[in-house]
């Protein structure tokens, strides 16, 4: 039988993000991480569905009489990506997040062997596993979650932003949720950085993962920590839709794509001069969620027959190769990896035998700056932006607080930390300090309650 106690301790608080995720539940102990998987506290945000009921990996976990794809049996997180590296039948998806707010989120995805699921499934999906794990750890059944959010799902588009944050709890009500609030991603890593704040300060927290850079200005201090409303301690906060997938396609254009033929020409004519290569398939294989659009057999033909525009055969021929063995996805993580490599400074050398026998495409550190600089300036503007609407100098900040996994680009972080020279750099647990925080926001939210009292929703 459940207990008082056990009620008020039936909650959860889960940061979905577009790479990694995690979820706290409170313990005797205070709020603690769950373990997700062989004991890590976070979980790749990824879903691999397995098509070959008769060839399922280690840690496929099977639906009986599985009738459309939402059912087939699935690996999760590092489970996910670890069946689609040993070449098991089915479809890896990753970055679902970034598909809330968009047309494609009731659209359906092909897996395979005729076995299709709409995109906002797979988030149902992976959701339903985090709750599962969490269930398993707290030793109770968990009804009522506080859900991390990025600034903008959606820039510049209040309505598809709003859209996305209703698929979402639509996705976690699905799953059991029957009461959720939400909370902004860098105002719950404030409250992280609050535990250690020693006077009142203002702080701007990076929060720069996967999908998104997220920005907030939020005054934190003791004697603030245990206000359950702090929304005037909360100046400015601000967004863009510029991140680590980002990042990754930006490598992958610049290292990657070139020995497919990305930015190459045709053959000259006497009666005109060389054309460059159509681009888009480029752009297409190097966005996770678009890849597989490029296997459809009426784009293969169209590509296929496209051999004569290119005035090395090669390059064709290594694009063919990548889409009849269907390899953008792993390009896609080795673009990942390459920008990993060069995250600290240096340089890497990414091996493609998988497309071309001694094929490889060095990344030098000089590259990576280039390629990423678009990108990394947007981001920066997107600081200096939430800290004038907060209506601050930007030597009032005292602490610029980096989380979120792609505070782990040197290069980024740097530039940033030039932009507020007065403010102290501190670096958060980059994978868990938003689920940490948020975790603090349920127990002040939910603890001793009987329901929620307004999140941000």
């Amino acid at each position: 039988m459940t207990t008082s106690t056990d009620c008020n301790l039936s909650y959860c608080a889960i940061d979905f993000g577009t790479s990694n995720s995690a979820i706290a539940v409170p313990s005797t102990q205070g709020m603690q991480l769950v373990a997700l998987e062989d004991g890590h506290a976070t979980m790749p945000t990824a879903v691999f569905y397995c098509t070959d009921a008769d060839d399922l990996p280690p840690a496929a976990q099977a639906v009986p009489g599985a009738t459309n794809g939402a059912d087939l049996p699935r690996c999760f997180g590092r489970a996910a990506v670890q069946a689609y590296v040993q070449g098991y039948e089915g479809r890896l998806m990753r970055s679902m997040k970034s598909i809330l707010g968009s047309a494609l989120v009731d659209q359906t995805t092909d897996l395979g062997h005729g076995w299709g699921v709409k995109y906002l499934d797979i988030v149902t999906g992976y959701l339903r596993r985090l709750r599962e794990c969490a269930q398993d750890q707290a030793g109770r059944a968990i009804e009522r979650a506080v859900l991390g959010r990025p600034v903008f799902f959606v820039d510049d588009d209040p309505a598809r932003d709003a859209q996305a944050q209703a698929s979402l709890e639509a996705a976690a009500r699905a799953v059991g949720f029957t009461e959720i609030a939400f909370q902004y991603e860098p105002i719950a890593a404030a409250f992280d950085y609050e535990r250690g704040a020693a006077e009142e300060e203002l702080v701007l927290v990076a929060d720069i993962g996967g999908g998104t850079s997220d920005f907030s200005v939020v005054r934190v201090g003791p004697q603030r920590m245990a206000r359950l409303d702090r929304r005037d301690d909360i100046l400015a906060s601000h967004g863009v839709h510029v991140a680590g997938t980002d990042f990754d396609r930006r490598v992958s254009l610049a290292c990657l794509m070139p020995t497919l033929g990305y930015g190459a020409y045709g053959p000259a004519t006497p009666e005109r001069a060389a054309l460059p290569v159509p681009a888009r398939v480029y752009f297409d294989l190097t966005t996770w969620h678009l890849i597989n659009s490029v296997y459809q057999p009426a784009r293969m033909a169209e590509l296929r027959a496209m051999r004569d525009w290119y005035a090395d055969p090669a390059h064709h021929r290594r694009l063919m190769k990548v889409l009849n063995e269907r390899l953008g996805h792993a390009l896609a993580g080795r673009a990942e990896a390459a920008k990993i490599a060069v995250a600290a400074g240096g340089g890497t050398d990414v091996e493609l035998a998988l497309v071309e026998a001694g094929l490889h495409a060095p990344l030098t550190q000089p590259q990576a700056a280039a390629a990423l600089d678009e990108d990394v300036q947007r981001i920066v503007d997107c600081a200096g932006e939430t800290v004038r609407r907060a209506g601050v100098a930007a030597d009032g900040i005292g602490a610029l607080y980096f989380t979120g996994g792609s505070t782990g680009l040197q290069l980024l972080t740097a530039r940033l930390e030039a932009a507020f020279p007065q403010a102290r750099a501190v670096h958060g647990e980059r994978l868990s300090s938003v689920a940490t925080g948020l975790g603090l926001h349920a127990a002040r939210l939910y603890s001793d309650r009987g329901s929620p009292n307004a999140g941000h929703r």
